[in-house]
């Protein structure tokens, strides 16, 4: 009976020690639920700066002569008022003084040049540079003053300003509105003013045929160094309005002389186009306005 008691006790003992083997081993369980990303901080909106009166904060993109002719001013002059070593030292941020000094005078007016000689007109060379305000400023430097090649053209900022909005052009100062104008020049309308492709109007003629001032002012450049415009002709009538003529065969006038309306200024040709023609603009503190809003009816 002991026998049979101490073997039925081994069995149960052994039973239940297979039962405790037999149990599975699991490894602990991780939440391992990835975390959401931590909100990125938007940057705080830049404001523009507030200029004060008689004074201009360069903002990026901006010239000299962008923010002369602006202004309605003389570059020569706004350099020479800040003391800048050259129209290309300007900076983000720079406070430029837009009156002059005590005692201090703009640029005296040239005297009236001697004819220039008719070019030869051929297809745009390579050295020709686009019209922009910039390039503008370069053709503007007198003979010896640094050039492109001594000192590379340097804006406030290596990256284009965005290209703004079109919006209507500002309103007329008393000024302007009192300035009287003519056709600069006899002929068919060939192409029409459109913003986006044409900025001013085409006027057909024959070569030789007089180019007029449409109306009284100073000559702000003369010469051929902008390409697509051949030999070209800038008044300055007001502290916003200028005029433009392009595609001369000759120019009969230079920088800094005083011209009065209807006074000739250049001689009609095709240089820098295909056609003799006269591609005349208007330009309201730097932007191109249709010339028809000012020329009177024929």
């Amino acid at each position: 009976m002991t026998n049979k008691s101490s073997l039925l006790l081994m069995t149960i003992s052994l039973a239940f020690l297979s039962a405790c083997t037999s149990v599975p081993i699991q490894a602990p369980v991780v939440d391992r639920t990835p975390l959401p990303p931590a909100p990125v901080a938007k940057p705080a909106p830049v404001e523009e700066p507030k200029d004060k009166e008689g004074s201009y904060t360069v903002r990026k993109g901006d010239t000299l002569i962008r923010i002369a002719l602006e202004h309605g001013l003389n570059y020569r002059d706004l350099s020479a008022w800040n003391n800048l070593a050259s129209a290309d030292d300007i900076k983000v941020g720079q406070v430029l003084r837009l009156t002059a000094p005590e005692g201090v005078t703009t640029a005296a007016v040239a005297p009236p040049p001697p004819l220039v000689a008719p070019p030869k007109k051929v297809t745009p060379k390579g050295d020709k540079k686009p019209y922009s305000d910039n390039n503008l400023a370069d053709m503007q430097k007198p003979e010896g003053e640094g050039k492109p090649t001594e000192k590379p053209t340097q804006v406030a900022s290596i990256n284009p300003a965005p290209a703004p909005v079109p919006s209507p052009a500002p309103a007329l100062s008393a000024e302007d509105r009192e300035l009287s104008w003519m056709w600069p020049s006899d002929g068919k309308v060939i192409a029409g003013f459109d913003e986006g492709k044409n900025k001013g109007i085409d006027i057909a003629g024959r070569p030789g045929q007089q180019v007029l001032a449409a109306g009284a002012g100073k000559v702000m450049y003369a010469g051929s160094g902008i390409r697509g415009y051949g030999n070209l002709v800038i008044v300055k009538h007001s502290n916003s309005l200028l005029s433009a003529y392009a595609h001369n065969r000759a120019i009969l006038v230079k920088e800094g002389q005083s011209v009065s309306k209807g006074q000739t200024i250049a001689e009609m040709g095709d240089s820098d186009t295909d056609s003799v023609k006269l591609h005349f603009e208007i330009r309201q503190q730097g932007k191109p306005v249709d010339p028809s809003k000012f020329l009177p009816n024929r």
